[in-house]
Parts: C-alpha cells; structure tokens; sequence
C-alpha cells in the first residue's frame, strides 16, 4: 500500500516539469474554449458549420511542443486548438469565429478556415482530403528553398480515403519531400466508423506500400506524441523523407455541432474519457508533486480569465466593411488587364 502512495522526484520524470505544466495549461485552455465555443453555437453568436476538438488536444500539442520555430502545420476544418498549439491568444480565433475583422483571417475564414503566417500555420481547410496535396506542395517549397523545416500535414481517417493521398504519397516519397502526415484518427469519419470504411484498420499500413516508415501512436497521450513527433522530425530532418503517424485519439462531441451521435453509445465515449489526455497529465502532476493545489487553481482561474477576455474581444470587434468583399480575393501585380466587350470577347 505504501508504494502506491509513494511520491517520486521530478528529476525522475521523463520531461521537464516546466514541460509538464505547459502541456496541462495549454490544453486546459484548448478544452475550456472549445467548450465556450460550443456554447457560443448554441446561443447563435456565430453561424456556419463548427467542428470541436474536444478530446484531441494531445495530438496537436505533442506535435507543437516537438516541432521547431520554422516548421509548417497545414489542418483540416477541425482547427480551432491549432492556433492555440502554436501560441497565438484564443481572442483572435475567437473573433474569427465570430466573423470580426480582428479575426484570424479578418473574419472571411470562419471557424473551418482558422489561418495565421505569423506562426506558420497554413490554414485549416473545409474540402475534405485538399490539404493532404497541399501539405506536400508546402514540404516541396521548403526543399527547393534549401531549409530543415519540417511540413505537418494533419488530416483524418475518413480524409484517408480520398484519392489524393496516393498521388501525394507516391510523389512524397519519390521526392523524399520533408512532411510529416498525421492521420488525426479519431475512430469516425462523420458517422462512419473506420471499421465500416475498410479492411485494414491499422492506418499506419496505407505507408507500406510506398515504403513510408509508418507507425501506431496512442493520440490520448501528449507523451507519447511528443515522442513519435520528434522521432520523425530526425528522420524527415535528414533528408530520408516522409513519415506517416497513425495517431489513434477520439473525440468527446459530435463530427459538428449538428450531429445526433447516434452512431455510439454513451458506453462507449464513457470508455474514452477515462483516457482523457488533460487528466493524465494531471495525475503526473499530482504523483510526482510538480504543483500544489494552489497553483493548480490559480492555472484554472488564469484559463477562465483567457476565455472570458477572448469572448469579450469578439463581442466588440468591428464588423467588416461591405468592401470588404473585394479585399484579399487577389495578391500581386499584374503584367496585364483583361478587358471585355459587350460581345464577351476578349480583346
């Protein structure tokens, strides 16, 4: 009895207690605003679809803590935590969400199309599977420019059966393109199960055949994704080429906020929760006393304040201007002037 009750040093830990707190606040911040978001949809402060990340947020943490200054994320349409991830204050996702011009793309984007080049990262994106070929295109600039960055390519399990990944793939790897691809596989492509969408359910496989080195990562444990992050970051870094993570995680809401969820049982999200990636980095906070009850609330009260101010930020935000419309539809200078006749013929 006594040896479960026994406490052990920080310098036993395999991270740095510095690192641990991180991870706990920064993905208390993520679960705390996506809930407030979910709040948010509900009372109609904002339209459009809305996707939660809530009970991913290991995955994109791991990747951000493992990832360099230089590197570049590319996502999908579940993409609220990512800018979170990488540092940016949640009022400017927030008044994106919103459709302000202090947004993240001055409120045009909305909450599937999250974007911000300050922190290299390349947008979420609605068109299920397009960022696979983009995050490619991406780890191809970097390549011809000479760098070390890395290219992570985010995307899920049902986006994995798009036709677009094998052209990527196959190119990738012909041209050891620097990309990490991360199949953020939370079990259901919408309503579909991965098990109702194919016969090989180990994702990590779909590498094989492309000689990708390819693994398992357990997506509930920012550890874990800490690890296989860095892991491949020293592969793709040596210039051997892309790397494939099947991080295996779950996601505690619906596909969108319109989703009954009748697909599951409540057994089974039930199951889930009790691998919660917050609460396993707390229970190592707690076991190997890294912090003491109070400065674990004074975390949570810092949290709510963060949110409070980011909804407060959104409320208040200016509305774009109507001509708007016609700003950052086209960037650069043109050569030439396409002018039509009443006929519509070119001149």
């Amino acid at each position: 009895m006594s040896s479960n009750n026994k406490k052990t040093s920080a310098s036993e830990l395999k991270y740095s207690k510095e690192q641990y707190m991180k991870w706990y606040e920064d993905m208390l911040l993520m679960r705390k605003v996506e809930e407030m978001v979910g709040h948010l949809y509900i009372q109609q402060k904002f339209g459009g679809f809305c996707h939660l990340y809530i009970g991913q947020e290991a995955v994109v943490t791991g990747t951000a803590s493992a990832c360099r200054k230089g590197d570049k994320h590319i996502t999908a349409y579940r993409d609220h935590d990512h800018p979170i991830a990488l540092g940016v204050h949640p009022k400017y996702m927030m008044a994106e969400l919103f459709g302000k011009t202090t947004g993240l793309s001055k409120g045009k984007g909305g909450s599937m199309h999250m974007f911000d080049k300050k922190v290299n990262l390349m947008g979420g994106h609605g068109i299920v599977g397009a960022q696979i070929g983009m995050g490619a295109g991406i780890a191809f600039a970097e390549k011809y420019k000479g760098t070390d960055n890395v290219t992570f390519c985010s995307f899920g399990d049902g986006a994995a059966r798009q036709g677009i990944l094998h052209e990527t793939f196959n190119m990738a790897m012909t041209w050891k393109l620097p990309v990490v691809f991360i199949i953020e596989n939370n079990n259901y492509a919408m309503g579909t199960s991965v098990e109702r969408t194919t016969n090989v359910v180990d994702m990590s496989k779909i590498g094989c055949s492309y000689d990708m080195p390819s693994k398992v990562v357990d997506g509930m444990s920012v550890e874990a994704v800490h690890e296989a992050i860095s892991e491949a970051c020293e592969h793709v870094r040596a210039g051997k080429g892309p790397v494939l993570l099947d991080i295996q995680t779950y996601r505690y809401k619906g596909h969108s906020m319109s989703d009954p969820q009748k697909y599951r049982t409540k057994e089974e999200v039930e199951e889930y929760k009790h691998k919660d990636p917050i609460t396993q980095v707390l229970n190592v906070i707690k076991e190997h006393n890294l912090a003491t009850e109070e400065e674990l609330k004074e975390i949570d009260a810092r949290v709510k304040q963060i949110v409070k101010e980011s909804v407060e930020f959104a409320e208040v935000s200016p509305d774009p201007e109507p001509k708007e419309l016609y700003e950052d539809v086209y960037v650069g200078d043109y050569p030439f002037v396409i002018e039509y006749t009443t006929d519509y013929e070119l001149k």
